[in-house]
């Protein structure tokens, strides 16, 4: 299976809710519930304004297998408003997410390939993410397997959350 990334738009929204709501359906398949909740993204109308917002704030991409979305990131110049920016320009990875039937295939490998291209053709040198933290800290294990470190936790209603980083 060949992985083609492109760049999204505005009217990617309903493409990306749809990875978003699959993704939410496959974490609740495996029992985890926390990282996402249980209700779809596209099912609460606060979440897909928050996920609109964030697509408008910077450059979302869409991973396609075979003309399928198999995946989507957003990559913004700065973190969501519960993680603090840093003092020099960075891209940060939002909204990173696999679509259920393409798990295993290397989607979100190959979206964090190019959130590492797209960072060094804007010039910069400081790729972040954040992510759930609980779960046994699988997905901060996943992160760090793609050379991210980590530095700060924060929470957020008792949502504990890993930010990342990596110099590309």
């Amino acid at each position: 299976m060949k992985i083609s990334i492109r760049k999204g738009a505005a009217e990617d929204l309903p493409v990306v809710l749809g990875v978003l709501d699959s993704a939410v359906v496959w974490l609740n398949g495996k029992g985890i519930t926390a990282q996402w909740g249980t209700e779809s993204f596209s099912g609460r109308p606060a979440a897909v304004e928050q996920v609109r917002r964030t697509m408008s704030e910077g450059d979302p991409w869409i991973a396609e297998i075979d003309g399928v979305a198999a995946g989507t990131m957003t990559l913004t110049p700065h973190p969501g408003r519960h993680v603090p920016p840093v003092d020099e320009p960075e891209v940060y990875v939002r909204l990173l997410a696999t679509d259920t039937r393409f798990h295993g295939h290397g989607v979100g490998a190959a979206l964090l390939a190019h959130a590492e291209e797209e960072t060094r053709r804007q010039g910069v040198s400081l790729l972040r993410v954040d992510c759930f933290a609980g779960s046994e800290g699988r997905l901060v294990a996943y992160y760090e397997s793609r050379g991210f470190t980590r530095t700060e936790t924060f929470a957020v209603d008792g949502w504990e959350g890993q930010v990342l980083e990596r110099r590309v």
